[in-house]
């Protein structure tokens, strides 16, 4: 999987906790327009869903089981491989690497279900430029925007 291009390589750390997830950027057709869906976590950030990949599960499987998990959302079929991204993080004072590879997937659902137990606090369908205005980190913007090239073509 082609990770997200990058200014400058992250920071080697051999004391970094390495963790891998998966997770999808869904879109769905309203008539002539793509939406995408956006999750807002218990930190008020707003990003996709996804998750740990659990033992022997592949990455797009790993990806769907955590958007129905998170969402709701029943009806997921895999469209394309987008990227991957990492970053690190201090969780509990311990460094964590976390790599997460998304997937573009496509869905004719409408209604979400928020997982409130895992602190998804709301589900919002949105369009592809009100994503961009709308996700809280930066490495959410480059994977919506290869993901958007991937599902709506190169923007001319």
């Amino acid at each position: 999987m082609k990770p997200v291009p990058r200014k400058t390589a992250p920071p080697r750390d051999q004391k970094a906790k390495r963790e891998t997830s998966a997770g999808g950027v869904v879109f769905r057709r309203d008539g002539a327009r793509t939406l995408v869906l956006l999750i807002r976590d218990a930190h008020r950030s707003w990003g996709f869903p996804k998750g740990h990949v659990e033992a022997g599960e592949a990455f797009p499987e790993a990806a769907v089981r955590e958007v129905r998990e998170e969402t709701g959302l029943d009806h997921l079929d895999v469209v394309a491989e987008v990227c991957s991204i990492d970053w690190r993080f201090r969780f509990r004072g311990k460094l964590i690497h976390k790599t997460c590879h998304f997937f573009a997937l496509e869905t004719p659902d409408r209604r979400t279900k928020p997982q409130r137990a895992e602190g998804i606090i709301a589900c919002r369908w949105v369009t592809i430029e009100q994503g961009q205005r709308m996700l809280t980190h930066e490495n959410a913007r480059e994977v919506l925007a290869a993901a958007g090239a991937l599902v709506l073509g190169p923007v001319t």
